[in-house]
């Protein structure tokens, strides 16, 4: 056979590969795309994508930082050529070109004043024309700022978009406020725990440790230390949430304090699986229980009596209970705590410990008190291993979130 010919066959052979290599690659493009979906799917996924990755920069509000960062991807969604926001106060964040700065900033202004969606045509910036649209971002109490789209030429769905986006805007910031509204008020709660522990529990173990300054100033010393430790846990300014073990730490030095004053008339059992003492729970949320049974249960008993703490492990829960053989509370005073009335002034920890846990893991996993006169208490909580449901909330046992 001559070169010729087996030249001819060696490039029938690669064109025959080529062209079959060449359908296998149309096959999986073809494939591909089925499994992305189709094209209106496609469209309904980058959208959603791009406004949840402009709502986590929405949270803290129109701020120039957090709003040049949500900028990128509104601009993406509207498919507009430079996008502004403006705060109340004038502060603009720009996604574009920079050149628009003062016209965004006029027609914010105008925009947040009026309360009204407005269209521009043919704005001269420096040797070129651009239109824009601007829609004030309406919150409950006015203006909160404004959206400003550019874009040669600016067409009806741009105009309609940009107002939906406005409002969509306004709706995440007051999400962000509302959630700042929570935390703080998580944060008045446990106030309220410690002025509940300041004047009762600091004045008595006060005096406790003065009684033995005299007769044993070693016992003295030691109780000393137990309230500096029981001080500074309980003080603590950083972190919404603890561990059991460091809960129990807690308990121990505030127990031998109470001890101090009762002697023998307070008795403890302590029941405790190794394996919970690592569950991540909310701060001061098994002290208050155990000074609602001192206090309210065993102070006013003649001859004192005894408190179980126990904290069992229980598949996906921990539970843990807070059992005292004291005088126990009436069924409707116990309605009224947990309801928040008027009763619940000689009750706040009860109180306050039912709500935050409503807070973090739902109405599910409140408190479960089972009391009556003369019968003594019983408080239970179930708290999931896994820790708080909402991830916002999650936290290491300093309050840090999880990497």
């Amino acid at each position: 056979m001559s070169e010729s010919m087996l030249l001819a066959a060696a490039l029938g052979v690669a064109g025959g590969a080529l062209a079959v290599g060449l359908v296998v690659f149309l096959r999986r493009i073809v494939l591909t795309s089925k499994e992305l979906g189709t094209d209106a799917e496609q469209a309904t996924y980058q959208t959603l994508h791009l406004a949840s990755q402009a709502a986590k920069h929405l949270r803290g509000g129109i701020d120039e930082l957090d709003a040049a960062r949500a900028g990128k991807h509104l601009r993406a969604l509207l498919g507009c050529d430079s996008l502004a926001i403006v705060d109340r106060s004038g502060t603009i964040a720009i996604d574009g070109d920079e050149a628009v700065r003062a016209v965004a900033e006029r027609l914010a202004a105008t925009a947040i004043a009026g309360g009204r969606q407005q269209v521009q045509r043919r704005i001269p910036i420096g040797a070129w024309e651009t239109d824009a649209v601007v829609a004030p971002i309406l919150g409950g109490t006015g203006a909160l700022g404004a959206i400003v789209a550019f874009a040669s030429p600016v067409r009806a769905g741009l105009v309609r978009a940009t107002g939906e986006v406005a409002d969509w805007v306004a709706a995440q910031v007051e999400l962000g406020e509302l959630d700042a509204s929570r935390a703080a008020l998580a944060e008045a709660e446990v106030r309220a725990l410690r002025a509940q522990i300041s004047p009762h529990f600091i004045y008595n173990s006060l005096n406790a440790i003065a009684s033995f300054i005299n007769t044993d100033p070693a016992q003295a010393r030691e109780l000393v230390l137990e309230f500096a430790d029981f001080t500074r846990y309980s003080f603590r300014r950083h972190g919404d949430f603890t561990t059991v073990a460091e809960e129990l730490r807690s308990i121990d030095s505030y127990l031998r304090l109470e001890r101090a004053r009762f002697g023998e008339r307070l008795k403890v059992t302590l029941q405790i699986a190794p394996e919970v003492l690592s569950t991540v729970v909310p701060f001061l949320s098994i002290q208050p229980l155990v000074e609602n049974a001192v206090r309210h249960g065993l102070e006013s008993k003649e001859g004192g009596g005894r408190i179980t703490i126990t904290a069992a492990d229980s598949g996906a829960f921990a539970e843990i209970s807070v059992e005292d053989d004291g005088v126990g509370i009436d069924p409707e005073v116990l309605a009224a705590v947990l309801a928040g009335g008027p009763a619940d002034a000689e009750h706040v920890g009860l109180r306050n410990v039912d709500a935050r846990l409503r807070q973090v893991y739902g109405d599910e996993l409140g408190l479960v008190v089972e009391t009556n006169v003369g019968a003594g208490t019983l408080v239970r909580m179930r708290v999931p291993k896994s820790g708080p449901r909402r991830p916002s909330s999650a936290g290491t046992p300093d309050g840090r979130l999880e990497p």
